[in-house]
Formats: C-alpha cells, sequence, structure tokens
C-alpha cells in the first residue's frame, strides 16, 4: 500500500512539471542585426586642393607664349614656368588620378558591388591598404586607369609641346641684337629658380571644391573613354588605391592619414627633382638671353613635361559602356563625358 502511494505521488509530480513546462514560453533569440551600410563615396579637400595646385600648374605652364621682345620677358616666362615644389606636383598629380578615376561607372560600381557584404568591405580595404597595387586587380580598373593616362599624358603633351616652340625660339630667335646681350643679373636670377622650387603653390580654392564635387558625383569633368595598358605606372597605381579608398567611402575628413601616404608617390617626385637640378645647371651656364630661352623651353618646361607623361602610362581609346554597372546601396553612376625617355640630360646650350 505504502509503494503505491509513493508511485502515485511521484506520478502527480511529474504530470504536475510536465504542464508547468508546457506553459512555459519559449525562449527566441533576437536576429542578428543588420549589416552597416556601405557609406557614400567620399574625399576629403586635401586630396581636391592637391589636384587643383597640379592643375593650375600645368593650365599656368601650358599657356606660355614662345614670342619674346626683351630679356624682362623672358625672365617673366622663367619664373612661371619654375614655380612649382616637385613633391607637391607629384602628389597633386596622384590627386587628380585619383579624382579621374572616381569618374569611371565601371570602376566605382564594381567596387561598390564587391563591399556590399560587410565582411568583403573589410578585408577589401585592409588589402587596399597594405597594397596599393590590388586596387588595379578591382573590377573597372583598366577603364580608370584609361581616363587617368589619357587625361595626364594630355596635360603633359600640351606642356612639351610648349616648350618645344620655346625652344625652337631660342633658335630663331638669335637674329634680334638684345637675344645676344647678356643676362646682367644671372646670381639673381639663379636663385630665384632655386627658391622656388622649394616653395609649395598656394591653393586654388575654387578649382579644388569644383574638383572634390566632380569626384563625389563621379561627373563634371571632360574626360575621353579610354581603356589602360599594364603595367600600370605608380601615379596611376596609387591614383587607382585612393580612388577605390573613395568608392568605398573610407576617404574622408576622418581618412586623411591613409589618403595622404598614398599621395607620396616617390617615382615622379624623383623625376622631377633631377629635372629642377637640370634647370639649375643650365641656368648657371647660360649667359646670352637666347641661352636662357633654351633652358626654359628644354628642362623647365620639356623635361618637366616627360615627367608627367611618363607617370601617365599607356592606353587604348575605348567607348562608355551603353550600360553602366548596378552598385550596392547606390545608384549606378553614370559617365562623366605615349610618350617615353625620362627627362634630358643635357645641360648645353643651343650652338651659337
Amino acid at each position: 500500500m505504502n509503494a503505491f502511494v509513493r508511485r502515485s505521488s511521484l506520478i502527480g509530480i511529474l504530470c504536475t512539471s510536465l504542464v508547468v513546462a508546457a506553459c512555459q514560453t519559449p525562449v527566441v533569440e533576437p536576429p542578428p542585426p543588420p549589416p552597416a551600410p556601405l557609406p557614400s563615396v567620399a574625399l576629403n579637400r586635401s586630396v581636391a586642393e592637391a589636384a587643383a595646385v597640379y592643375m593650375s600648374y600645368v593650365n599656368s605652364s601650358s599657356a606660355l607664349s614662345a614670342s619674346f621682345s626683351n630679356g624682362g620677358e623672358v625672365r617673366q616666362s622663367m619664373l612661371r614656368a619654375a614655380a612649382y615644389e616637385p613633391s607637391q606636383l607629384s602628389r597633386g598629380m596622384v590627386a587628380y588620378a585619383a579624382i579621374l578615376a572616381l569618374q569611371s561607372p565601371e570602376f566605382v560600381n564594381g567596387v561598390r558591388t564587391m563591399a556590399a557584404d560587410p565582411t568583403n568591405r573589410d578585408t577589401l580595404l585592409r588589402r587596399i591598404i597594405s597594397d596599393p597595387a590590388y586596387a588595379t586587380q578591382l573590377p573597372g580598373a583598366a577603364e580608370a586607369a584609361g581616363l587617368i593616362a589619357s587625361q595626364i599624358q594630355g596635360d603633359g603633351n600640351r606642356m612639351y609641346a610648349a616648350g618645344a616652340a620655346i625652344k625652337q625660339t631660342a633658335y630663331d630667335i638669335q637674329r634680334q641684337r638684345w637675344s645676344s646681350q647678356h643676362v646682367t643679373d644671372r646670381d639673381a636670377r639663379l636663385e630665384q629658380v632655386r627658391l622656388l622650387g622649394l616653395t609649395p603653390l598656394s591653393t586654388d580654392f575654387s578649382a579644388s571644391a569644383s574638383l572634390q564635387q566632380a569626384a563625389l558625383n563621379g561627373t563634371g569633368l571632360n574626360v575621353t573613354p579610354a581603356r589602360g595598358s599594364a603595367p600600370y605606372t605608380q601615379a596611376v597605381v596609387r591614383g587607382l588605391a585612393l580612388a577605390a579608398l573613395a568608392s568605398l567611402g573610407q576617404a574622408g575628413e576622418d581618412n586623411r592619414v591613409q589618403t595622404e601616404a598614398l599621395l607620396n608617390e616617390p617615382v615622379s617626385a624623383d623625376c622631377l627633382n633631377f629635372t629642377r637640378l637640370m634647370i639649375l645647371q643650365c641656368l648657371a651656364a647660360s649667359r646670352p638671353h637666347y641661352e636662357e630661352i633654351f633652358c626654359l623651353g628644354q628642362h623647365l618646361m620639356m623635361d618637366t613635361a616627360q615627367c608627367v607623361i611618363d607617370s601617365a602610362g599607356s592606353f587604348t581609346a575605348s567607348a562608355w559602356p551603353e550600360t553602366p554597372m548596378l552598385s550596392a546601396e547606390q545608384p549606378a553612376i553614370q559617365p562623366a563625358g605615349a610618350a617615353s625617355g625620362g627627362p634630358s640630360d643635357e645641360a648645353q646650350t643651343p650652338n651659337r
């Protein structure tokens, strides 16, 4: 009897436990938070300002006239052409390259599509920062590199043509008496040119604002579609890497440390520094004005232009795609729109 009571009690307890358990509400884990949205394209003011300095110098030097009627006009052109600091001009060229790459819908949309998944986004960001050349493997890199190469090579060709015309004047003008007269303040002229090579140019903030807007919108620059040809130059590589960071929203005002690092491109900077040495050597040896004109055309203009041309790399013309690639979390961006050889090592002046 006692055993029966004990079993009955145990069964009762078990049933009560089951009823209580059945009445309890099951615990449901909350869903994971949605992935962070991909930031908008971002590019800080510093990059746009650097690009504006480059464009200002290219436009100013390309517009120099090859016609001179006295030594004062030669000096004025000399000082305009000499007004660049090599590292600043090199950095500005890379900055402008990045803004040009951001005009490519294939590149911007391709990068953003790859970064739609947050895991891919973080990996992509780390790889670009650790190895800028990785940007050349991204979708649309050839099209973006083509925009860079065609535009910057065009800048260099304009400067080179202006310099070649001035160099030719050094020969043509020798029949004019004033051109054979010796420069009276050669030391002062040499020091002026030397100091200009150490003095950074000021920024045209109106131009830099326009360039920044063009970078953010992917439109606004008069560019011609082209495809870059590998191997890419360091200026193109770093321009692509900077544009890729901007496409990921990682080149804004809070990312200046990494964007400033990408602007430092040693190959073109070394070329421009060597050119400055040749300028000073030529001016130190020149005496009559026609020799001064030669230095202006050959070294200040043509050799500087050759550094720019070499930094652009090569390209082939192409056409805009009819349907731009769609991107993640952002509408597709619509389209906006080689010479070789190092600087001359000649320091001699034209034959008298």
